[in-house]
């Protein structure tokens, strides 16, 4: 197979390149790992001195190290290769998954496990939702400390309060916080820069770190304790790096790779430079470089454009997890949720209240267990590290996929797995010192996940084995005709045969059935979208009765009316069978009985209240509640 058949993505030629775009790639993709000089390069030297005044030779190591982790994990794994791994122009690992056929794995195979490694990468993004908002908004408010100690009892609840304003906003949409991001953090990345200049500028000789072998010598000689203790701390600086390939679908390869290499990196690598100089002529300034960087008279204006920048960081970071939530519910990952679009033109501008209200709760828990930054910074850093490990493993296999040459694939990304190895292990040690909080999270997210499958995975075979097929349903209506009612019925159906069980009931049960019926099934592809023109397939059953397939792409919500009128305008539909239509769901209460093979019996309980409390099928695909009438049905799994 040739790469060029195996791989046929959106060309990133077809996208607009302006000024609003790059300033767009900025404040979304960015927002995270811009804030990171916040805590970062503190937090490598920290562990470098193991909490003594920094050496010169500490100082150059701890920015050697943070170079180069820029330079090979953000610039060429992820600048240059990762974002090569597109499935038709969107990115992610939930995408990566969908390109690599993962969630039609049989049990027991190697797609399945591919799939569980996938869907654990996908919950550590929730663990890294809730870390970001916290880390960057107390290091940013911790800046209050370095004019008035005495101030800082109040920083916690100053954080509470920004967190609690933000988690609030969210119901409203983005739109117009949106349209600032872009342009504040272009001012924030300039100020890094002069920053940096201002502090290099005091101290030049800082600029020996270019030379890796800084980094290395310091790492070597420290002893292995302080050496991965510090490496853990500098992959601080490459947090939010997978956001350039998360957000691939939103602005394309081209500006991301144009906004990191033009403007973030030169930024990043200026700024940690100019404070590691500051550090060469004050050795005391280890407290808080970030700010002891800046001029007496801008610490308060340089606090509050950081306290932007943090917020910028942590909606961006919360935007990725309700886009996340969406697609892993398209896929089958996750349970029906109540979405709300907040933008009616910007499909992808979309609110979860139950999603970021649990997420609220977590960061802001974050913030009451660890108080600081420097002690979120020990939970921060290893559910990352594990992320990226995932993703460089998953873009190898993408790669084999497309017909790569194996020893090119194990050369390029075994390399970077390597990498990420170690920045894993780096940051392992900080397990107990925090980075168990995130890993708790994506224990559970994961948990959640595997167990939807798989519980519906049962209950779709519990289906099957009631499900009446069609020929037997025909002839029942043969030998003896129901009455005829008035109007047309749709029955919505989760399998593309047999018929589905709402209907049967209504048969059975009242004797009757409408003049013309829809059998609807919505399914989606793993695919981004799916064009209108293709969204419908119909097949006739009976001449009264058609069966109707529609087909969405996970970044789409599906919606029956819209599907129906695609099928009527393509001509694939007499709109006579959609004039006052009545559809009708089911509504299954999941009954766990111990004796059926399938879950444990505590399993089938969690899949029970997840599907019990799940939004509502006809809410879920956009069919007014006017026309919606529920049929029950208790199913044993």
């Amino acid at each position: 197979m040739s790469q060029s058949a195996a791989h046929d993505p959106v060309p990133d030629a077809g996208r607009r390149l302006g000024a609003a775009t790059l300033l767009g790639t900025l404040g979304i993709v960015y927002g995270d790992i811009g804030t990171s000089p916040l805590y970062a390069f503190k937090e490598a030297v920290r562990a470098a001195s193991q909490g003594g005044a920094p050496t010169p030779v500490a100082v150059t190591g701890a920015v050697s190290l943070i170079l180069w982790s820029l330079i090979l994990v953000v610039s060429l794994k992820y600048a240059v290769l990762i974002l090569r791994a597109d499935n038709r122009g969107e990115g992610g690992i939930v995408a990566m998954l969908a390109l690599l056929g993962a969630r039609h794995a049989r049990p027991g195979s190697r797609q399945a496990l591919l799939l569980v490694v996938g869907l654990v990468g996908a919950a550590l993004l929730y663990g890294d939702g809730t870390i970001t908002p916290a880390i960057s908004v107390l290091s940013a408010v911790e800046g209050l400390k370095v004019d008035a100690p005495a101030l800082d009892r109040f920083v916690v609840p100053i954080a509470l309060v920004i967190l609690v304003g933000l988690f609030f906003v969210q119901s409203r949409g983005v739109a117009f916080i949106g349209r600032i991001f872009g342009p504040v953090m272009l001012l924030w990345f300039v100020v890094l820069a002069a920053l940096g200049i201002g502090g290099i500028l005091q101290a030049p000789q800082i600029l020996t770190a270019v030379n890796p072998l800084r980094a290395v010598e310091f790492t070597a000689h420290a002893g292995l304790h302080v050496g991965f203790a510090m490496l853990g701390a500098a992959f601080l600086a490459v947090t939010g790096g997978e956001a350039m390939y998360a957000d691939l679908g939103h602005f394309g390869a081209r500006a991301i790779r144009i906004a990191w290499f033009a403007v973030v990196l030169p930024a990043l690598v200026i700024h940690y430079f100019g404070q590691g100089a500051i550090l060469l002529v004050d050795p005391g300034a280890a407290e808080n470089p970030f700010y002891r960087l800046a001029p007496a008279w801008g610490h308060y204006p340089l606090i509050g454009l950081a306290t932007l920048a943090a917020v910028i960081a942590s909606q961006a970071v919360i935007s990725g997890v309700f886009s996340l939530t969406r697609q892993s519910i398209q896929l089958g990952f996750l349970p029906p949720l109540r979405i709300v679009h907040t933008a009616p033109d910007e499909q992808g501008q979309i609110y979860v209240p139950l999603v970021n209200w649990l997420l609220a709760a977590a960061t802001l828990s974050a913030v009451l267990i660890f108080r600081s930054s420097d002690a979120l910074a020990g939970a921060y850093g290893i559910a990352v590290s594990l992320l990226m490990a995932i993703t460089t493993l998953l873009a190898g296999l993408v790669a084999r996929k497309w017909g790569y040459a194996l020893p090119l694939v194990l050369a390029v990304n075994g390399l970077f797995l390597a990498v990420d190895l170690t920045f894993l292990a780096a940051n392992s040690v900080k397990l107990f010192e925090g980075g168990w909080f995130p890993l708790v999270l994506a224990g559970v997210v994961a948990f959640l996940m595997l167990t939807w499958r798989k519980g519906n995975a049962c209950l779709e075979e519990a289906r099957i084995a009631i499900r009446p097929p069609e020929s037997r349903f025909l002839e029942s209506l043969r030998e003896a005709p129901p009455t005829m009612l008035p109007g047309n019925a749709a029955f919505l159906s989760s399998a593309t045969e047999g018929i589905p069980l709402p209907l049967m009931r209504f048969v059975e049960r009242l004797g009757a059935r409408h003049a013309r019926i829809l059998i609807v099934t919505a399914l989606f592809e793993d695919r981004p979208t799916v064009p209108a023109e293709k969204r419908a397939a119909v097949s006739e059953i009976a001449p009264d009765i058609r069966r109707v397939v529609l087909r969405y792409g996970f970044m789409q919500s599906a919606s029956v009316p819209e599907g129906l009128a695609c099928a009527v305008r393509a001509g694939l539909l007499p709109e006579a069978f959609t004039e006052d239509l009545t559809v009708f769901v089911g509504h299954e209460t999941i009954i766990p009985v111990s004796d059926r093979r399938g879950m444990s019996d505590w399993r089938e309980a969690v899949f029970a209240v997840m599907k019990n409390n799940a939004e509502r099928t006809g809410a879920h695909f956009c069919v007014p509640a006017r026309q919606v009438i529920e049929i029950g049905t208790e199913i044993e799994i």
